[in-house]
């Protein structure tokens, strides 16, 4: 009984200790005053004065539009990738695992300097496509990892019944295979698009000029003071990805139920 009472005091000061940051910011985001630590009123300038502010503007749009297509084009390529190492065998499936793994394990400042000497040697021009690029190239290994499990888990022989009453490989796979480890390739967008959006060392080695995210806005912020309106945009920020898992999660549930009620 009372290892069960010290087992939830210590699990609610680990949410405690991982949640006060972020409930302290959201709170001092309807702060009136600048300061951080001191409460004034209730106020939604920050708000208004971010939408006014070209900087955080111009970062917002360049993360979040790299974000997406990095984590849509990541998403397609580590699909792909993910079913031909499920059907590898032997030394050859343990050599591409390893390699895909490196990346993973792989410090960031390594990674960013590596592709930074990459696009010079090839002459590209820093900017857009070359943080793009980056982010696709970090990505993948994580939704590679995401849906290699629901591929263990995915019986073989449905594909070959499939295949057997008449289904091409191609069909066999929109219809049998993606519909199965659908779970797996959410996840892995997910996951994509989260790192894209948090990441600065890879960013700030690729990025060029007038191009840059929201982390290295942040960074440059922080050496002169972050501005209140950096609290009004990771609220708004916090909410949306709150909102969207809620979402993901209602409509799993959902999924299941109806496959338990096939089952029934």
């Amino acid at each position: 009984m009372v290892k069960k009472y010290l087992s939830k005091i210590y699990m609610g000061i680990i949410f405690i200790f991982l949640y006060a940051p972020i409930i302290v910011l959201a709170v001092f985001s309807f702060n009136e005053s600048k300061s951080r630590g001191n409460w004034t009123g209730f106020s939604l300038k920050w708000y208004i004065e971010l939408f006014h502010d070209h900087d955080i503007r111009s970062a917002f749009y360049y993360t979040i539009s790299i974000a997406v297509i990095a984590a849509i084009v990541s998403t397609i390529l580590g699909t792909i990738a993910a079913i031909g190492i499920n059907s590898m065998k032997g030394r050859t499936k343990a050599l591409i695992l390893n390699v895909n793994y490196l990346p993973v394990v792989n410090p960031d400042i390594v990674t960013g300097i590596s592709l930074m000497i990459l696009y010079i040697s090839f002459n590209l021009d820093f900017g857009f496509n070359t943080m793009l690029l980056s982010h696709i190239v970090f990505n993948t290994p994580y939704v590679i990892l995401s849906i290699l499990p629901k591929l263990k888990q995915l019986d073989v022989h449905m594909t070959e019944a499939a295949m057997d009453l008449g289904a091409t490989p191609m069909y066999a796979l929109r219809k049998v295979i993606i519909p199965e480890i659908k779970p797996g390739i959410v996840t892995g967008f997910l996951m994509a698009f989260t790192l894209s959006i948090d990441d600065f060392i890879i960013s700030y080695f690729t990025k060029g000029e007038g191009v840059t995210n929201l982390s290295i806005v942040i960074y440059s912020m922080a050496r002169r003071g972050v501005r209140p309106t950096i609290n009004a945009l990771s609220t708004i920020m916090l909410f949306v990805v709150l909102l969207l898992m809620i979402l993901i999660n209602k409509r799993s549930n959902g999924v299941e139920k109806k496959k338990l009620k096939r089952e029934v």
